[in-house]
């Protein structure tokens, strides 16, 4: 492969992230740059024209970096959301954010909404995935149910679990993945989006997991900190943000 064509992609990718980011980051939400870019790299790498289903969309700003990097191909961003009416999570008023959003970004085209939520959807999908973002709802029980989803993605394909080690009942669900039989490898992480494989799971695939685990308890002690209003501690050890770490 000519090395200066593979320059020029890398830059022109490059480019087309910054120019999604400066955009979607001005969205409410959660997801990090880092994680953004993980999410754009991942849609991206996915055989094209790719099928992405995304779980909790908020705003729409992991939507507009996931359908951005699809752009161009017949590929599709599947939104399920059901925008209940929480004060914090979402709210007709939120969907109505994000359906502004898709246009504004001009990816509506390649964005399919499905307001309702992903337990409800899961049981009548049929549809091959390739790559599956969960940041729905973090309990266990919701988290657990979420996973069931990677049934759909092809061998080589990508799961993505946002909150990973931050939340809970996220680990507490993803640690499901540590028993016998399970299709899902951990890979990789930006902060507590960790991005999984769908394959075979060894012993070692499971120890990376494993390791993991220090993290989150410091995610946990960082939140019961900031719970406590002691700031200044967790400052000290590293969270320079009044928020949870995510």
């Amino acid at each position: 492969m000519d090395p200066v064509a593979t320059e020029g992609s890398r830059m022109a990718c490059e480019d087309a992230f910054e120019a999604v980011w400066s955009r979607a980051r001005g969205y409410r939400g959660w997801l990090t740059e880092g994680q953004a870019r993980l999410l754009f790299s991942c849609a991206l790498g996915a055989p094209q024209p790719a099928r992405i289903l995304e779980i909790g969309s908020y705003e729409g700003r992991s939507t507009v970096v996931l359908a951005t990097a699809i752009a161009g191909t017949d590929g599709s961003v599947v939104a399920v959301d059901p925008f209940v009416d929480d004060w914090k999570y979402g709210s007709p008023t939120t969907r109505r954010s994000f359906e502004a959003h898709i246009a504004q970004a001009g990816v509506d085209g390649h964005v399919q909404l499905i307001a309702d939520y992903s337990t409800a959807v899961r049981p009548g999908w049929s549809a091959p995935l390739d790559v599956l973002f969960i940041d729905g709802k973090h309990d266990v029980v919701t988290v657990l149910d979420d996973l069931r989803w990677a049934r759909h993605v092809r061998t080589g394909g990508v799961v993505l679990v946002h909150d990973c080690f931050s939340s809970v009942g996220v680990t507490l669900g993803v640690l499901s993945l540590l028993r016998p039989g399970s299709r899902l490898r951990y890979a990789d992480r930006s902060g507590s989006l960790a991005r999984f494989e769908v394959g075979s799971v060894g012993l070692v695939d499971r120890g990376r997991l494993l390791a993991q685990l220090p993290w989150w308890l410091r995610n946990l002690a960082l939140k019961l900190l900031l719970r406590a209003r002691l700031g200044g501690v967790a400052r000290r050890l590293g969270h320079d943000s009044p928020y949870d770490p995510y």
